[in-house]
């Protein structure tokens, strides 16, 4: 089955879809086996460990891009992919969407915000209209040639023109054709509690610790009615600072001996990242 009709078949199920996320092919091996169902390729942490930049819009298409397509590679997961404003106007996103779906992508998350963009949570986002908006979903459903595509229709209206403009953006890219609905930046319970009634297509939430959104816990999303939580930046903080304190460890005392329990083993790594299977390979096609 096609990665996007998975997605599909996931979101037409009882339980919400949880899809942690991630950065790296090396993210979708790890959620794959310790038993997620899918992965959300977050452009705050592609951003960040593929360029070394924060969320504002310096990662290009294809920096973004290749990484998905290499990500696709080597899951069977269903990956979720944030293509930021689809980097560019309506013509633009058609020719986005194109190619992320011929990455092996099961869904594409598109923003409202104007170019360049910035992380959902971070102060002194600009919007471009509603309209222009609704063009570009659009454009991104008529450029999908895969029926099962998931358009991912995100606006951070919230901290910018308020709640109700978020909540009537969101049901005019739903009516624009737009498969899900994303309310970036809920600021309170309250709010997180109201917006999936609000809604005409099923309600995507982010749980992003320490910034806008009040966290809790996926049993809780689900009786709010979302369909989708991603935990987009779990990964990318807590990777970066396991790094910092192994580092750290290595700079002061010149040995990692303390950190080995911290540490994938030699051969365990080799298993996750695939060495077994290429070793079967060599085998079958020696001469």
């Amino acid at each position: 089955m096609k990665a996007s009709a998975t997605l599909r078949k996931l979101l037409e199920g009882e339980e919400i879809l949880v899809a942690p996320g991630g950065f790296s092919p090396l993210c979708a091996r790890l959620a794959e086996k310790v038993g997620f169902s899918s992965l959300y390729l977050s452009g705050y942490g592609v951003a960040a460990y593929r360029c070394g930049f924060a969320d504002v819009g310096l990662m290009t298409m294809n920096e973004n891009l290749e990484n998905a397509r290499a990500t696709c590679a080597v899951t069977s997961l269903p990956v979720i992919v944030d293509i930021d404003t689809g980097y560019g106007n309506a013509i633009s996103v058609k020719r986005t969407v194109r190619e992320f779906e011929r990455s092996g992508v099961a869904a594409v998350q598109i923003e409202d915000q104007a170019w360049p963009k910035r992380c959902g949570h971070m102060e002194g986002k600009k919007l471009i209209s509603a309209e222009e908006m609704v063009q570009k979903v659009r454009a991104a459903v008529d450029a999908k040639t895969d029926a099962d595509l998931v358009i991912v229709a995100r606006s951070d209206a919230n901290t910018v023109l308020g709640f109700d403009e978020t909540i009537r953006r969101l049901n005019l890219y739903a009516d624009a054709g737009a498969d899900v609905l994303f309310f970036e930046s809920p600021l309170s319970l309250d709010e997180m509690e109201r917006i999936p009634g609000l809604l005409k297509k099923p309600a995507f939430i982010n749980m992003s610790e320490s910034a806008k959104t009040p966290i809790v816990s996926n049993r809780r999303l689900q009786e709010m009615g979302y369909k989708i939580v991603i935990w987009p930046s779990t990964a990318t903080w807590g990777a970066a600072a396991a790094i910092e304190r192994l580092y750290s460890v290595l700079r002061d005392k010149g040995t990692t001996e303390d950190c080995l329990g911290q540490l994938y083993t030699f051969s365990d790594f080799n298993k996750l990242t695939g060495l077994d299977d290429i070793i079967r390979d060599s085998t079958k096609y020696s001469c």
